[in-house]
């Protein structure tokens, strides 16, 4: 059964990472894309796309927005929150977000609409975690773009780091066109191509 997070999810933990000199050279990347390299190793984030929506001293987490899974009605997700679901005819994409928590759902969407639980991102974008925008949605009152994310990627504190210096990962920049983009079979290669070089 699918459920909205009610919070936004803080990762718990540490891993072993690089040291503290390398986090603090990296500046944040919250509201940034992270890209796979060809030098990625794990198969789950193979020709990946993530935008990152928090990365600081805790950690970071990241929702991949290159990964469609198939759709559902809008109806039934409504229904599965105990809310009322007539006449919401619309059809609603669901994408593989990351392999934590892969029963929640996420909503990332342009600023246009902001209710409790909705989070500013960067640059026009938001993260919403309460159901109620679902109702907004059916009701013509939700985000003029948007995209449903099944669970997140997380790193803890300095794993990101480590990953990005032994080059699984490159940074570019996001905006409403390439997050919203439908053609998900070109983000990689897209996102690839703006990368940006740290000097």
């Amino acid at each position: 059964m699918l459920a909205v997070l009610t919070v936004v999810s803080v990762l718990a933990g540490t891993t072993p990472g690089r040291p503290a000199e390398l986090r603090a050279r990296l500046r944040s990347l919250t509201g940034e894309l992270l890209v796979a390299t060809a030098d990625m190793r794990d198969p789950r984030f193979a020709q990946t796309v993530i935008y990152m929506v928090r990365h600081d001293a805790t950690g970071a987490q990241g929702l991949v927005v290159n990964r469609p899974l198939g759709e559902v009605p809008l109806a039934r997700l409504l229904e599965q929150m105990h809310m009322d679901g007539v006449g919401a005819t619309e059809m609603i994409r669901l994408h593989g977000g990351g392999p934590v928590e892969r029963l929640r759902v996420f909503v990332l969407h342009t600023g246009d609409y902001t209710a409790d639980g909705t989070i500013a991102v960067k640059d026009g974008i938001a993260l919403s975690v309460e159901p109620d925008i679902l109702a907004a949605i059916a009701g013509g009152k939700g985000p003029r773009r948007r995209l449903f994310v099944l669970g997140y990627a997380g790193w803890a504190p300095g794993q990101l780091e480590a990953e990005i210096e032994a080059g699984a990962w490159a940074r570019a920049g996001a905006d409403e066109a390439m997050l919203f983009d439908p053609d998900h079979d070109k983000k990689w290669e897209r996102a690839l191509a703006r990368r940006k070089i740290d000097l």
